[in-house]
Protein backbone atom coordinates (compact mmCIF):
# COMPACT_ATOMS: atom_id res chain seq x y z
CA UNK A 1 0.00 0.00 0.00
CA UNK A 2 2.99 2.38 0.05
CA UNK A 3 2.36 3.37 4.04
CA UNK A 4 5.41 3.42 6.66
CA UNK A 5 4.97 0.63 8.93
CA UNK A 6 5.01 3.01 11.80
CA UNK A 7 1.88 4.59 10.85
CA UNK A 8 0.02 1.19 9.92
CA UNK A 9 0.48 0.12 13.65
CA UNK A 10 -0.70 3.81 15.36
CA UNK A 11 -3.85 2.97 13.14
CA UNK A 12 -4.21 -0.72 14.48
CA UNK A 13 -3.41 0.92 17.91
CA UNK A 14 -6.93 1.15 20.22
CA UNK A 15 -7.30 4.86 21.16
CA UNK A 16 -7.52 5.83 24.61
CA UNK A 17 -10.75 7.13 25.64
CA UNK A 18 -9.24 10.67 27.13
CA UNK A 19 -11.95 12.91 29.21
CA UNK A 20 -12.52 16.48 27.75
CA UNK A 21 -10.33 19.24 29.14
CA UNK A 22 -11.18 21.76 32.11
CA UNK A 23 -9.77 24.91 33.07
CA UNK A 24 -8.90 24.59 36.74
CA UNK A 25 -10.45 28.01 37.02
CA UNK A 26 -13.89 26.84 35.24
CA UNK A 27 -16.79 27.21 37.46
CA UNK A 28 -18.73 23.61 39.00
CA UNK A 29 -22.15 23.68 37.27
CA UNK A 30 -24.20 23.99 40.84
CA UNK A 31 -21.66 27.58 41.63
CA UNK A 32 -23.07 28.32 37.77
CA UNK A 33 -26.36 27.70 38.77
CA UNK A 34 -26.22 29.43 42.07
CA UNK A 35 -24.88 32.70 39.60
CA UNK A 36 -27.58 32.67 37.30
CA UNK A 37 -30.12 32.20 40.21
CA UNK A 38 -28.88 35.53 41.97
CA UNK A 39 -29.10 37.36 38.62
CA UNK A 40 -32.56 36.15 37.84
CA UNK A 41 -33.61 37.11 41.13
CA UNK A 42 -36.55 39.54 42.05
CA UNK A 43 -33.76 41.33 43.66
CA UNK A 44 -31.83 41.81 40.82
CA UNK A 45 -33.91 41.19 37.44
CA UNK A 46 -34.56 44.48 36.77
CA UNK A 47 -30.58 45.67 37.19
CA UNK A 48 -27.53 45.72 34.62
CA UNK A 49 -24.87 43.35 35.15
CA UNK A 50 -22.08 45.64 36.68
CA UNK A 51 -25.32 46.85 38.59
CA UNK A 52 -25.55 43.37 40.22
CA UNK A 53 -21.99 42.72 40.49
CA UNK A 54 -21.56 46.02 41.92
CA UNK A 55 -24.21 46.03 44.76
CA UNK A 56 -22.98 42.43 46.19
CA UNK A 57 -19.64 44.01 46.30
CA UNK A 58 -20.79 46.49 48.50
CA UNK A 59 -22.33 43.81 50.85
CA UNK A 60 -19.36 42.13 50.70
CA UNK A 61 -20.19 39.30 48.66
CA UNK A 62 -18.48 37.96 45.63
CA UNK A 63 -19.29 35.09 43.49
CA UNK A 64 -17.56 35.88 40.53
CA UNK A 65 -16.41 38.32 37.63
CA UNK A 66 -18.36 40.74 35.42
CA UNK A 67 -17.57 39.03 32.72
CA UNK A 68 -18.47 35.39 33.97
CA UNK A 69 -21.14 36.89 34.68
CA UNK A 70 -22.57 37.92 31.29
CA UNK A 71 -21.25 34.54 30.14
CA UNK A 72 -23.31 32.64 32.55
CA UNK A 73 -26.13 34.60 30.88
CA UNK A 74 -24.94 34.44 27.31
CA UNK A 75 -24.97 30.12 27.97
CA UNK A 76 -28.59 30.54 28.92
CA UNK A 77 -29.86 32.83 26.18
CA UNK A 78 -30.23 35.29 28.99
CA UNK A 79 -28.33 38.54 27.40
CA UNK A 80 -30.69 41.30 26.62
CA UNK A 81 -31.92 44.37 27.89
CA UNK A 82 -32.80 43.58 31.58
CA UNK A 83 -33.69 46.97 33.30
CA UNK A 84 -37.74 47.46 33.11
CA UNK A 85 -38.24 49.92 29.97
CA UNK A 86 -41.44 51.81 28.53
CA UNK A 87 -43.25 49.79 26.30
CA UNK A 88 -44.61 52.34 23.73
CA UNK A 89 -48.06 51.63 22.40
CA UNK A 90 -48.27 50.92 18.45
CA UNK A 91 -49.06 53.54 16.39
CA UNK A 92 -51.49 53.32 13.68
CA UNK A 93 -50.93 54.60 10.19
CA UNK A 94 -52.62 57.28 9.01
CA UNK A 95 -54.12 56.75 5.70
CA UNK A 96 -56.24 60.03 4.40
CA UNK A 97 -57.51 60.42 0.68
CA UNK A 98 -58.62 63.61 -0.58
CA UNK A 99 -61.08 64.05 -3.53
CA UNK A 100 -61.92 67.73 -3.57
CA UNK A 101 -60.57 70.86 -1.93
CA UNK A 102 -61.51 71.03 1.36
CA UNK A 103 -61.60 67.69 2.52
CA UNK A 104 -58.01 67.10 4.04
CA UNK A 105 -56.15 70.07 4.86
CA UNK A 106 -51.99 69.32 6.55
CA UNK A 107 -50.67 71.81 9.12
CA UNK A 108 -47.49 72.22 10.61
CA UNK A 109 -45.25 75.17 12.09
CA UNK A 110 -41.93 76.05 11.38
CA UNK A 111 -39.03 78.48 12.93
CA UNK A 112 -37.76 81.52 11.05
CA UNK A 113 -34.81 83.15 12.04
CA UNK A 114 -35.07 87.13 13.45
CA UNK A 115 -32.41 89.15 13.21
CA UNK A 116 -30.16 88.01 15.46
CA UNK A 117 -29.07 84.64 17.50
CA UNK A 118 -31.94 83.70 20.04
CA UNK A 119 -34.54 85.64 18.55
CA UNK A 120 -36.96 83.98 15.73
CA UNK A 121 -40.64 83.34 15.00
CA UNK A 122 -42.94 80.68 14.03
CA UNK A 123 -44.83 80.10 10.79
CA UNK A 124 -47.72 78.46 11.41
CA UNK A 125 -49.26 76.89 7.79
CA UNK A 126 -52.31 74.91 6.59
CA UNK A 127 -52.74 73.27 3.19
CA UNK A 128 -54.97 71.63 1.49
CA UNK A 129 -53.45 68.55 0.08
CA UNK A 130 -55.55 67.90 -2.71
CA UNK A 131 -54.58 71.61 -4.59
CA UNK A 132 -51.98 72.34 -3.00
CA UNK A 133 -53.08 76.05 -1.09
CA UNK A 134 -52.37 77.76 1.44
CA UNK A 135 -55.75 77.90 2.74
CA UNK A 136 -54.66 79.45 6.23
CA UNK A 137 -51.33 81.01 8.06
CA UNK A 138 -50.07 82.64 10.94
CA UNK A 139 -46.66 84.53 12.17
CA UNK A 140 -45.72 84.70 15.88
CA UNK A 141 -43.00 85.16 17.93
CA UNK A 142 -43.79 81.79 20.17
CA UNK A 143 -44.96 78.37 19.80
CA UNK A 144 -48.90 77.53 21.66
CA UNK A 145 -51.83 75.73 21.61
CA UNK A 146 -54.03 79.04 21.58
CA UNK A 147 -52.79 80.76 18.37
CA UNK A 148 -53.21 77.21 16.73
CA UNK A 149 -56.74 77.67 17.70
CA UNK A 150 -57.48 80.87 16.95
CA UNK A 151 -55.77 80.05 13.26
CA UNK A 152 -57.84 76.93 12.53
CA UNK A 153 -61.46 78.71 13.98
CA UNK A 154 -60.50 81.78 11.56
CA UNK A 155 -59.28 79.31 9.04
CA UNK A 156 -62.37 76.90 8.99
CA UNK A 157 -64.99 80.14 9.44
CA UNK A 158 -63.60 81.70 5.65
CA UNK A 159 -64.37 78.58 3.80
CA UNK A 160 -67.58 77.72 5.35
CA UNK A 161 -66.31 74.04 6.32
CA UNK A 162 -69.57 71.98 7.70
CA UNK A 163 -69.06 69.48 10.48
CA UNK A 164 -68.18 66.15 9.35
CA UNK A 165 -67.22 67.60 6.37
CA UNK A 166 -62.77 68.20 6.81
CA UNK A 167 -60.08 66.07 8.33
CA UNK A 168 -56.86 68.09 9.76
CA UNK A 169 -53.48 66.14 9.97
CA UNK A 170 -50.36 66.91 11.77
CA UNK A 171 -47.60 65.86 13.28
CA UNK A 172 -47.23 65.44 17.29
CA UNK A 173 -46.12 69.01 18.05
CA UNK A 174 -47.08 70.18 21.44
CA UNK A 175 -49.72 73.00 19.75
CA UNK A 176 -51.09 69.97 17.47
CA UNK A 177 -51.92 67.51 20.40
CA UNK A 178 -52.55 70.03 22.92
CA UNK A 179 -56.57 70.00 25.11
CA UNK A 180 -57.57 72.85 23.81
CA UNK A 181 -56.83 72.35 20.05
CA UNK A 182 -58.45 68.65 20.42
CA UNK A 183 -61.69 70.48 21.86
CA UNK A 184 -61.48 73.21 19.14
CA UNK A 185 -61.85 70.22 16.34
CA UNK A 186 -64.35 68.48 18.24
CA UNK A 187 -66.44 71.22 18.99
CA UNK A 188 -65.98 72.36 14.81
CA UNK A 189 -66.43 68.70 14.13
CA UNK A 190 -63.37 68.23 12.11
CA UNK A 191 -61.83 64.74 12.26
CA UNK A 192 -57.95 65.02 13.98
CA UNK A 193 -55.30 62.75 12.50
CA UNK A 194 -51.67 63.18 13.57
CA UNK A 195 -48.72 61.39 12.37
CA UNK A 196 -46.60 58.54 13.87
CA UNK A 197 -43.59 59.49 16.25
CA UNK A 198 -40.34 60.49 14.33
CA UNK A 199 -41.80 59.27 10.89
CA UNK A 200 -41.98 62.75 9.29
CA UNK A 201 -43.42 60.98 5.48
CA UNK A 202 -46.49 61.11 7.49
CA UNK A 203 -46.86 64.71 6.80
CA UNK A 204 -45.10 65.08 3.54
CA UNK A 205 -47.54 67.85 1.91
CA UNK A 206 -46.38 70.65 4.82
CA UNK A 207 -42.74 69.56 4.69
CA UNK A 208 -42.64 69.93 0.74
CA UNK A 209 -44.22 73.45 1.22
CA UNK A 210 -41.81 74.49 4.21
CA UNK A 211 -38.79 73.59 1.94
CA UNK A 212 -40.17 75.15 -0.76
CA UNK A 213 -39.92 78.32 1.41
CA UNK A 214 -36.54 78.08 2.84
CA UNK A 215 -35.09 77.23 -0.58
CA UNK A 216 -36.73 80.16 -2.79
CA UNK A 217 -34.22 82.29 -3.97
CA UNK A 218 -35.49 85.62 -2.26
CA UNK A 219 -35.64 83.78 1.04
CA UNK A 220 -33.09 85.37 3.97
CA UNK A 221 -31.40 83.73 6.28
CA UNK A 222 -32.26 86.23 8.38
CA UNK A 223 -35.76 88.78 8.44
CA UNK A 224 -34.94 92.05 10.59
CA UNK A 225 -38.59 92.30 12.28
CA UNK A 226 -41.17 90.20 12.33
CA UNK A 227 -43.59 92.88 10.15
CA UNK A 228 -40.53 91.91 7.58
CA UNK A 229 -40.91 88.55 7.83
CA UNK A 230 -45.13 88.75 7.74
CA UNK A 231 -44.69 91.31 4.44
CA UNK A 232 -42.10 88.23 2.83
CA UNK A 233 -45.01 85.82 3.92
CA UNK A 234 -47.38 87.45 2.03
CA UNK A 235 -45.97 87.83 -0.98
CA UNK A 236 -44.65 84.27 -0.77
CA UNK A 237 -48.26 82.51 -0.56
CA UNK A 238 -49.74 84.92 -3.02
CA UNK A 239 -46.68 83.53 -5.66
CA UNK A 240 -47.35 79.78 -3.90
CA UNK A 241 -51.22 79.64 -4.32
CA UNK A 242 -51.46 81.92 -7.71
CA UNK A 243 -48.35 81.20 -9.61
CA UNK A 244 -46.46 78.83 -8.20
CA UNK A 245 -46.45 75.42 -10.68
CA UNK A 246 -46.01 71.99 -8.69
CA UNK A 247 -45.24 69.63 -10.16
CA UNK A 248 -47.47 66.99 -8.06
CA UNK A 249 -50.76 69.10 -9.21
CA UNK A 250 -49.45 68.39 -13.49
CA UNK A 251 -47.56 71.93 -13.16
CA UNK A 252 -50.70 73.51 -12.49
CA UNK A 253 -51.23 76.50 -9.88
CA UNK A 254 -53.73 75.91 -6.59
CA UNK A 255 -55.50 78.55 -7.50
CA UNK A 256 -56.11 76.82 -10.98
CA UNK A 257 -57.73 73.60 -9.55
CA UNK A 258 -59.24 75.53 -6.17
CA UNK A 259 -61.08 77.70 -8.66
CA UNK A 260 -62.23 75.21 -11.08
CA UNK A 261 -60.46 76.39 -14.06
CA UNK A 262 -58.12 72.65 -14.44
CA UNK A 263 -60.24 72.22 -17.97
CA UNK A 264 -59.83 75.16 -19.29
CA UNK A 265 -56.46 75.51 -18.54
CA UNK A 266 -55.87 71.97 -20.20
CA UNK A 267 -57.73 72.57 -22.65
CA UNK A 268 -55.74 75.77 -23.74
CA UNK A 269 -52.49 73.66 -23.53
CA UNK A 270 -53.94 71.01 -25.48
CA UNK A 271 -54.68 73.54 -28.59
CA UNK A 272 -51.42 74.90 -28.25
CA UNK A 273 -49.35 71.53 -28.43
CA UNK A 274 -51.92 70.45 -31.66
CA UNK A 275 -50.95 73.24 -33.17
CA UNK A 276 -47.79 73.05 -33.17
CA UNK A 277 -47.79 69.03 -34.16
CA UNK A 278 -49.72 70.58 -37.05
CA UNK A 279 -46.66 73.45 -38.00
CA UNK A 280 -43.80 70.47 -37.64
CA UNK A 281 -45.26 66.95 -37.24
CA UNK A 282 -41.57 65.87 -38.40
CA UNK A 283 -40.55 66.79 -34.71
CA UNK A 284 -43.04 64.96 -32.56
CA UNK A 285 -42.09 61.15 -33.09
CA UNK A 286 -44.61 59.44 -30.69
CA UNK A 287 -47.10 61.68 -32.40
CA UNK A 288 -48.88 65.13 -30.25
CA UNK A 289 -48.24 65.48 -27.64
CA UNK A 290 -50.83 65.44 -24.74
CA UNK A 291 -50.92 67.87 -21.67
CA UNK A 292 -50.56 65.89 -18.34
CA UNK A 293 -53.66 65.92 -16.70
CA UNK A 294 -53.37 66.28 -12.16
CA UNK A 295 -54.64 63.35 -10.25
CA UNK A 296 -58.17 63.00 -9.22
CA UNK A 297 -57.07 62.15 -5.51
CA UNK A 298 -54.05 63.36 -3.32
CA UNK A 299 -53.35 60.39 -0.56
CA UNK A 300 -51.18 60.61 2.83
CA UNK A 301 -49.72 56.76 2.59
CA UNK A 302 -51.43 55.44 0.11
CA UNK A 303 -52.19 51.45 0.33
CA UNK A 304 -51.68 50.64 -2.79
CA UNK A 305 -48.29 52.68 -3.38
CA UNK A 306 -45.09 52.18 -1.94
CA UNK A 307 -44.08 55.90 -2.25
CA UNK A 308 -46.28 59.26 -3.28
CA UNK A 309 -44.46 61.75 -4.90
CA UNK A 310 -45.78 64.98 -3.39
CA UNK A 311 -44.35 67.85 -5.11
CA UNK A 312 -43.98 71.26 -4.58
Amino acid sequence: MGLPLRTFQRWKKPKKKTEPRHSPRRFKDEEREKILAILNSEEFVDMTVPEVYHTLLDRGEYYCSISTMYAILEANKAVKERRDQLKHPEYVKPVLKATAPNQVWSWDITTLNGPCKGINYKLYSILDIYDRSTVGWLLSEKENAALAKVLIEQTCEKHNINKEQLTIHSDRGSPMIAKTTCELLIDLGVIKSVSRPRVSNDNPYSEAQFKTLKYNRTFPKRFGSIQEARQFLREFFEWYNNRHYHSGIAMLTPATIRNGKTDEILGKRKTTLAKAYEKHPERFVRGPSKPKKPPQEAWINNPDKKLLKVGA
